[in-house]
């Protein structure tokens, strides 16, 4: 931002002008160490830091703080002239300011706009506030000793003397008083006085006199400070500042109410403006009416930044702007290249800064962006018309120093407040807001989702000021190319008046330091923001670093700078990049005389295809020669390896193995394929041999060049045998290396094939590991180190077989191309037969048979394991059974034996199938090894090769289902008891042994055979496991076990039925189910299927859990089945409450239909049964006589709870409608089930017979 006056960019604060504060310099003669400093001093002191730190001048300070620009000045300070007189009549013409364009002697006079001396003005001459500090007397103490009346006549003389002195201070203040008047600026008085005059009575009759009689204003006009410390001291300039401020507010306020009348009265043409009469033929053209417009735009936005208000003031510097513009558009306001339109230039160029900040500070990053580039767009447009477009430096040099004011900018607002947005993309909707969107508008949906894929304009996007230091450096960089061709013009040409006026002034710019400064601004931001190290845009400003560090001529700097660039360039492959800056590296080596690195910088061009000289396709090996010849290494006597590992390869390289595998003792064939890029000039380069190297303990293979014979010339594909290359075992001694002779000269896109065959007696992995390239000339000695696979970058090389030299044919390899070979033992021949029978049985001990038989010739040592997988069934367990070895998960390591050529061996694996059913998965491992002598124990000679023994596996994965021999299913019936149960009042029931009769269940279980295979039977019976609640009464396998005792086959069924006594007990209260009180044990074989017997297993299945039907309260209809006409017969209803804690009120009604009914009755035909308490019964009975034959249904008969009636009669809701003179609500009662007794055995899971109103039991009447 030096380019232009600080004070049209600075940022505008009311200005305070501060007096008195004037430290006298010591006396060296009368200081002392001793003596004490002038507490007066010390307190004028801190003042001045403490006002003069409030604010410094600077561009970005976006703080609205109630501080001002202090500014510290002599008491006797007098302020600018505000109006003068023209010389020529003083009677008649106006009064104007010193620097406005009307007065002769300002420097804007006669058509000027504005001048930073007018914000000088403002901001060092001319104050909002005048702070004027001073010092009120204090007359001495009194002697300690005085009388009376000289203590009286003391007073008087104090009194006098104080007057005096308030009188003479009062005077001065009034004189510095009517100075500000004249301005309108508000004075402030601080009279400083020690504490001791804090106290004194008469201190506020010696303050009003000074305020009266100097003319202060009542507020805020007279303040008094004693000395204190620094803390205090700033608590005072902050009240001092807040107190001031209005007033400071108004001041500017009425600056800009008359910049305000005079551009009205501007704007109404009632302004005269005076023409001088001497001379008026050839008097200067006065200012435009668009350039007092721009001066009273330009005050009015100054006077609001003043105030503090922002956006007052962006709207008066945005119309400033516009009437520039305006201006600018008509080279007969503003014409080109004069004094005033450069002024102008430089007066729009900050106020686009200001108006910049100003969008800043309210965070409109974009509009700010906006505004920036509109305003280089405009002027280079304008610029053009103005003769100074993109062909001069002049253009350039502008827009370099926009983009850099506008860096500097962005750059102070992130030392301070300013934040740069980040711009990462915008994430992909979540569900939910997907969901969202789909039910509002589809258009708004999809306007969101165009915007989300589109992002924002890289235009419209603020950048951090890195990038705007890039785009100065690159604008400069411009500058320079066009000064130096106005440079070349102006040698050529004989007439130099056509160059520009700034022509003189640009040949003393040092263009390339300029760069440099901006592009390691850039780069130390871009760095400092960026998320990776190493970022491009880091590495392409670094690369314009170095570039310009050569134009300079300071080529070590430009070295060390391609040095850190190459390597990332060189690993990522950035051909585009590198070459370029490969070329300017070799340049700054042969500056430097630096032949290693330009040995190594010429092998690199070549590899990448460089050129140095477009026309001379072999001017990088005509280059590299001649270094080569004339001059001589550093270190003679050692060689130079110049790697190309990670750069661009020499020579495209290609190694095939025609086999993968081979077994030891084999050889595979390989190719090795080196070939010179079709673009590239190398066949020159001296190349003396190649080396070869498998690695291990082989020797590399050396191809010494050697010169064809006669004038035959190199073919375009040679080939080379390189024999039979075996690996030697490890105990014996190193082989001998095999030396080659062959033509080591590469022309454009020649070949140079290497064949052979590489084999080993051990089991390794044979490779080529590199390659390396000698190149000898005179004294210089390089070995270039090449992958044995690589080609250039964008080259592509399919793997192909050379199979013909004349003519030349290739082979194209499909399939994977193979770079190594893997030497491997010869496989054993082991034959592993596994035999079971399929499925196994739950409970069983299943076999399963393998049967390992040698077919190899040599004898082997043979190791099982077994490993049975994890079963993901649940309560399903396994373990498995090995030669003596048990294990539910792995048996390891079981020893077999040597078995010898055409030896068999069979074992037997016992697989425990138990819990639940599912498929049990075993893998089988059979390992072979040899018995003869090893190279195992020899120590490898390499990492590559591992001599572990002769050994193989042969695997075996069988998955065997397993499933239940025996199905058991139980089918249970329950009856309820016949007999009376007692009642609560019965002395037996509180017996500790007592326990209520609860029924009868009996259990039918149905044994099937279910499996593939059927089993024998050995023998079968019921285990009991009698408990409290549940004891087995009988069972029919009890009485005849021998009907089970037999072979099952499959489908078989036994059936056996058990009576089990139910009981319950009074605190048997939960619904628990009853454990069965035993289980079933069968004893079983499974029968194999050549006749014989399995292992025995047994099966249990125990007892269904009991769930007999708890009752509330029931009724039991026991009626006979048949009857005789005309005899009568009995039906009994057995009424019983087996409800816990809750009594019962019955009701029961015989409904006898003369018409239907084919009875006569004698009973009870309605009424109600005695209270049942809990566990009580009653037992009615009717006597019937039939009168109709068949099948005759009984009367209807319907039993009642009234119990629920009664308790709906007490609740609390039905009591209160009885007590407001209402009726409770009328129900019948609840209807008690009834259970025919016939029928009564209930099927666990189904419902018993009812004989209620629409199921009557029948009779069977017989004649």
């Amino acid at each position: 931002m030096n380019s232009y006056p600080p004070e049209l960019l600075a940022q505008l604060a009311p200005v305070m002008f501060v007096a008195g504060l004037d430290v006298p310099s010591p006396n060296p003669q009368e200081a002392t160490p001793s003596r004490q400093q002038d507490p007066f001093a010390v307190l004028k002191q801190r003042l001045r830091d403490a006002l003069i730190s409030q604010r410094k001048v600077a561009i970005w300070q976006p703080e609205k703080a109630k501080i001002f620009q202090a500014v510290l000045v002599d008491v006797d300070v007098r302020f600018p002239p505000r109006k003068l007189a023209p010389p020529e009549d003083q009677q008649y013409q106006p009064l104007h300011s010193p620097l406005s364009p009307l007065t002769p002697s300002s420097p804007l006079y006669p058509d000027g706009l504005i001048a930073p001396i007018w914000i000088r003005k403002h901001t060092t001459l001319v104050p909002s506030v005048f702070v004027l500090f001073k010092r009120i007397y204090e007359h001495p103490q009194p002697p300690p000793n005085q009388t009376g009346t000289a203590h009286a006549d003391f007073d008087r003389d104090r009194e006098a003397e104080e007057r005096r002195r308030d009188t003479e201070l009062a005077a001065e203040i009034a004189q510095r008083k009517r100075s500000t008047n004249e301005r309108s600026i508000k004075l402030t008085a601080v009279l400083m006085a020690s504490r001791r005059m804090l106290d004194d009575p008469a201190l506020d009759a010696r303050l009003t006199f000074i305020r009266r009689q100097s003319g202060l204003d009542p507020r805020a006009a007279l303040f008094v400070l004693s000395p204190v410390t620094q803390a205090e001291i700033g608590d005072f300039v902050r009240s001092l500042q807040e107190a001031l401020y209005e007033p400071a507010l108004e001041y500017y306020t009425n600056h800009s109410k008359r910049v305000r009348r005079k551009r009205n009265k501007h704007s109404q043409g009632t302004v005269h403006i005076p023409v001088s009469p001497l001379g008026a033929g050839n008097s200067p053209r006065p200012l435009r009416p668009e350039g007092w417009t721009v001066r009273y735009e330009y005050k009015m936005a100054c006077f609001a930044e003043f105030r503090g208000e922002d956006e007052v003031a962006l709207k008066h510097y945005q119309d400033t702007y516009a009437a520039l513009l305006v201006m600018f558009g008509s080279t007969a306001i503003l014409p080109p290249r004069t004094k005033r339109w450069a002024e102008g230039k430089v007066l729009a160029d900050c106020i686009s800064v200001k108006i910049c900040k100003l969008y800043l500070y309210n965070k409109e990053h974009a509009m700010a962006l906006a505004h920036h580039s509109a305003h280089m767009r405009k002027f280079s447009d304008l610029s053009r018309g103005w003769g100074i477009g993109e062909e001069t430096f002049e253009f350039w040099s502008w827009l370099s120093r926009q983009h850099r004011v506008f860096a500097e900018l962005l750059e102070q607002g992130n030392w301070s407040t300013l934040e740069i947005p980040k711009h990462t993309p915008v994430p992909a909707p979540s569900a939910a807001k997907l969901a969202a969107q789909a039910a509002g508008p589809q258009r708004n949906a999809m306007e969101a989702e165009a915007l989300r894929l589109l992002g924002i304009n890289p235009t419209h996007a603020l950048q951090h000021p890195g990038f705007y230091y890039y785009m100065a450096a690159q604008c400069t960089e411009s500058r320079r190319e066009r000064f130096l061709r106005a440079l070349e013009s102006e040698v050529r040409s004989i007439h130099h008046g056509s160059l520009s006026p700034g022509f003189a002034n640009e040949k003393k710019v040092d263009h390339l330091a300029i760069v440099l400064e901006l592009y390691t601004r850039a780069y130390e931001i871009f760095k400092k923001n960026s998320a990776s190290p190493q970022g491009r845009q880091q590495l392409w400003i670094a690369y314009r670093i170095a570039q310009t560090y050569y134009a300079s001529g300071k080529f070590d700097m430009a070295v060390r700078f391609f040095e850190r660039i190459a390597k990332t360039y060189r690993r990522e492959k950035w051909e585009a990049m590198l070459r370029p800056l490969l070329s300017t590296w070799y340049a700054c080596a042969q500056q430097l005389g630096d032949m290693e690195l330009s040995v190594q910088l010429l092998l690199e061009m070549l590899g990448h295809g460089v050129v140095v000289d477009q026309e001379d396709p072999e001017s990088v090996q005509e280059d590299l020669l001649a270094v080569l010849k004339s001059t001589v290494p550093s270190n003679p006597e050692q060689s130079l390896v110049v790697d190309l590992t990670e750069s661009g390869p020499l020579l495209d390289s290609t190694t095939i193995f025609w086999t993968p595998t081979i077994s030891v003792g084999e050889s595979s064939a390989f190719q090795i394929t080196l070939t010179a890029p079709p673009t590239v000039q190398m066949s020159d380069l001296p190349f003396s041999s190649l080396h070869v190297h498998f690695g291990g303990d082989l020797p590399p293979v050396v191809i010494e060049h050697s010169q064809p014979e006669g004038d035959e010339g190199t073919a375009s594909v040679q080939r080379i045998d390189l024999g039979r290359i075996h690996a030697p075992h490890p105990n014996d001694g190193p082989s001998p290396p095999t030396d080659v002779q062959a033509n080591l000269r590469w022309p454009t896109g020649s070949s140079l094939v290497l064949t052979g065959s590489l084999g080993a007696d051990f089991t390794t992995i044979l490779m080529v590991t590199k390659l390396v390239l000698t190149l000898k000339q005179n004294s210089w000695t390089i070995e270039l180190p090449l992958q044995p696979n690589s080609s250039r970058t964008g080259s592509i090389c399919r793997p192909q077989w050379l199979s013909s030299v004349d003519p030349v044919r290739f082979l194209p390899i499909r399939g994977e191309a193979h770079s190594s070979v893997t030497v491997q033992n010869r496989p054993h021949r082991v034959s592993v037969a596994v035999a079971h029978n399929s499925p196994a049985y739950l409970g069983e001990d299943y076999p399963v048979t393998l049967d390992i038989t040698n077919l190899d010739d040599r004898e082997l040592n043979v190791v099982v394991d077994v490993l049975l997988h994890p079963l993901e069934v649940e309560h399903a367990s396994s373990d498995i059974s090995l030669d003596g070895q048990n294990s539910t998960s792995l048996v390891k390591g079981v020893a077999l034996g040597t078995l010898v050529p055409g030896a068999n061996i069979t074992k037997t694996l016992i697989l425990s199938v138990k819990g639940a059913i599912g498929d049990r998965t075993l893998d089988i491992s059979v390992q072979s090894r040899t018995t003869g002598p090893s190279v195992a124990n020899a120590s490898p000679p390499s990492p590559n090769t591992s001599f572990t023994g002769d050994t193989a596996e042969s695997l075996r994965t069988l998955v065997i289902p397993s499933v239940e021999a025996i199905k058991a299913e139980h089918t249970v019936r329950y009856k309820r008891p016949a007999k009376l149960s007692r009642g609560l009042g019965d002395l037996a029931t509180f017996e500790a042994d007592y326990s209520e009769d609860a029924g009868e269940a009996v259990v039918s279980t149905t044994m099937a055979c279910i499996g593939q295979s059927g089993i024998s039977v050995e023998s079968a019976k019921l285990v009991r496991e009698d408990g409290t609640r549940a004891k087995v009464r009988s069972s029919f396998i009890d009485v005849d076990e021998e009907s089970f005792l037999s072979e099952w086959l499959t489908g078989d069924e036994f059936c056996d039925q058990c009576l089990i006594s139910l009981s319950r007990d009074e605190d048997d209260t939960d619904d628990s189910p009853i454990p069965g009180p035993g289980h079933y044990e069968v004893s079983w074989r499974r029968l194999q299927p050549d006749g014989v017997k399995g292992s025995l297993s047994v099966s249990r299945f125990p007892l269904p859990q009991l769930r007999p039907p708890k009752d509330g309260l029931i009724a039991l209809l026991d009626i006979p089945s048949t009857a005789k006409l005309h005899s009568p017969i009995a039906i009994h209803l057995t009424v019983r409450n087996q409800r816990l804690v809750r009594s019962a009120n019955v009701v029961v009604q015989f409904d006898l239909d003369p018409l239907t009914d084919g009875f006569v009755v004698a009973g009870l035909r309605q009424g109600r049964l005695p209270v049942l308490l809990p566990g009580a019964e009653y037992r009615m009975t009717w006597n019937l006589i039939p009168v109709e034959c068949g099948y005759v249904q009984i009367p209807k008969i319907k039993v009642t709870d009234r119990r629920p009636v009664i308790d709906a009669q007490l609740s609390s809701t039905n009591a209160a409608a009885i007590a407001a003179g209402g009726r409770p609500p009328q129900t019948d009662g609840e209807e008690v089930k009834i259970v025919d007794v016939r029928a009564e055995a209930v099927v666990e899971g189904s419902e018993p017979v009812v004989a209620d109103s629409t199921r009557r039991g029948t009779i069977l009447v017989l004649p």
